[in-house]
């Protein structure tokens, strides 16, 4: 197993060892010990997943505000997405900055997103199942969007969709911009 430091401290990707043969493969998706070793040492409650039909579905940026903010470890287990994470802590160094990472099935890669990130996705690919494992329960009132295309914090999803009308739903089609949104988060620099 190898944890890739991304250029926003704390958010990480993991890639998983596979062992395949004629069969199809094996691979570890999570082990506690093993996972605090590479620094992801939350306590995880809750395992949820979507499906999206269409290419170019777009999820996102979405979190829940304190106390029942989330971390969460995301993969893709059936497709292939490009997966974002935008940090929203107010007063950070990398304050609106974001950072994407391809998942697919066929990578098994996993996407580690801390607590005051904002997270979204785009399918690329049709029937697409994405997996969460998130460290505190769903609380629709602590719920926060903001807009895929906020031109402030100007996520590049890439030529996947030009000339394409993403799909949304109707939460993200009215999702504020990030300095209008319910945004709760304060960055802490010992945390």
């Amino acid at each position: 197993m190898k944890v890739i430091e991304t250029e926003i401290p704390g958010v990480l990707i993991v890639e998983t060892d596979v062992f395949g043969d004629h069969r199809g493969y094996f691979t570890e998706t999570y082990s506690k010990p093993k996972y605090e070793k590479m620094g992801i040492g939350v306590e995880f409650v809750q395992d949820n997943m979507s499906f999206s039909a269409q290419p170019g579905t777009i999820r996102g940026l979405h979190w829940q505000n304190p106390p029942y903010a989330q971390s969460k470890l995301v993969s893709c287990t059936k497709g292939r997405v490009i997966d974002v994470a935008v940090d929203i802590r107010k007063g950070s160094p990398t304050y609106g900055k974001w950072v994407a990472v391809e998942l697919s099935a066929e990578n098994h890669r996993q996407f580690f997103i801390p607590q005051g990130f904002a997270h979204g996705f785009l399918t690329l690919s049709p029937d697409v199942e994405f997996r969460y494992k998130v460290d505190n329960v769903y609380d629709k009132a602590s719920e926060g969007a903001i807009r895929y295309n906020d031109p402030t914090v100007n996520v590049d999803w890439g030529t996947l969709l030009e000339g394409i009308e993403p799909v949304l739903s109707e939460k993200d089609e009215i999702a504020p911009v990030l300095e209008e949104s319910n945004n709760q988060f304060i960055y802490n620099e010992n945390c």
